[in-house]
């Protein structure tokens, strides 16, 4: 006899929108395979979105949004194929924070919510499917029918961006008087009153061994 459980539906709350599914078959394709970060990515996404009045992330609304991701895992995938936000855009803004967690900011409103996947949803998982030795496979299951609340922590934020870090053309171009590079938006580094890349203040994380 089975032992799968179904996820309760909380006051307010009908449950995954039809589009889940659509949803997180085009992030499968984009990642390459299904797993639990991607379901987690994609539920993240539209809890997010759904609550700062972004319905259209890919469409009209695509210059509203814009997503900050703190991890670079398998829910960044996800992240990136719902919202339509990428790194040549200037809408995704990666976070190296290491945390299971994203916040979407509408720039039109200035609203904004972070949510952050809970510790405790992983031994959640365990209390839908039991009889799934490999955790790994019922987290999968479990992340689909678990509710938002099990899943997610979520808390409106305020999120300044500088007018260099939005999208659109470069805000500045100067080249580093050290290494000839050109360096645009302002990440040039003022020292000794030479203007400087931020890798020839020693910040480069790469060794040059020749110039081909």
């Amino acid at each position: 006899m089975s032992t799968e459980r179904h996820a309760p539906t909380p006051a307010g709350q009908t449950g995954l929108p039809s589009s889940f599914d659509a949803l997180l078959e085009e992030s499968v394709r984009i990642h390459g395979h299904l797993c639990a970060g991607q379901v987690l990515g994609v539920r993240m996404c539209m809890l997010g979105l759904s609550r700062i009045g972004i319905a259209d992330p890919k469409g009209r609304q695509r210059k509203d949004l814009i997503t900050f991701v703190e991890m670079d895992r398998c829910a960044t995938d996800a992240v990136q194929s719902v919202t339509g936000c990428s790194l040549g855009k200037r809408s995704l803004k990666f976070m190296d924070f290491g945390k299971m967690a994203a916040t979407f900011l509408n720039l039109k409103t200035g609203q904004a919510l972070r949510v952050l996947a809970r510790d405790d949803a992983r031994e959640k998982a365990r209390e839908y499917f039991p009889d799934i030795d490999d955790r790994y496979r019922g987290q999968l299951k479990a992340y689909k029918i678990m509710t938002d609340q099990e899943l997610f922590d979520v808390m409106p934020v305020r999120v300044s961006v500088r007018p260099e870090d939005r999208p659109g053309r470069p805000q500045s171009r100067v080249v580093c008087e050290e290494c000839g590079e050109s360096v645009q938006d302002r990440r040039d580094v003022q020292e000794g009153g030479r203007v400087l890349c931020r890798a020839c203040t020693g910040g480069a994380y790469y060794e040059i061994l020749s110039i081909l």
